[in-house]
């Protein structure tokens, strides 16, 4: 009974830090815009157990995604979260994947 009431305990304040401004962030005002801040939250869990050991395991996973702004007039527009990470990954991979294309293209002309 003790195991369950832990797990319990665990999922609670998982469910209360994943609460509402966890995806919508706290509404920010400046002038007469506002802006709403949004991320994507995944999470997950798993137990794992044996007669002598037993194990709980939960992870969070948040980003930034963008933002909401909302001027005075009533306009809404969305402005997405630039992630510098990914873009030089992308040119990362692509610079790979054409220096592998060029040395098989010159190695098969021999």
């Amino acid at each position: 009974m003790e195991e369950q009431s832990a797990q319990g305990d665990i999922l609670e304040a998982l469910a209360e830090r994943l609460g509402k401004r966890q995806v919508f962030g706290e509404p920010v005002r400046q002038g007469d815009t506002t802006l709403l801040p949004v991320a994507h939250v995944r999470t997950g869990g798993g137990r794992h157990g044996h007669a002598d050991d037993d194990g709980v395991g939960i992870g969070v996973d948040a980003r930034p995604v963008g933002a909401f702004s909302i001027s005075a007039d009533g306009k809404v527009n969305w402005h997405p979260a630039v992630s510098v990470n990914r873009i030089v990954w992308g040119g990362q991979l692509a610079l790979a994947t054409a220096l592998v294309a060029f040395a098989i293209a010159f190695r098969r002309k021999r």
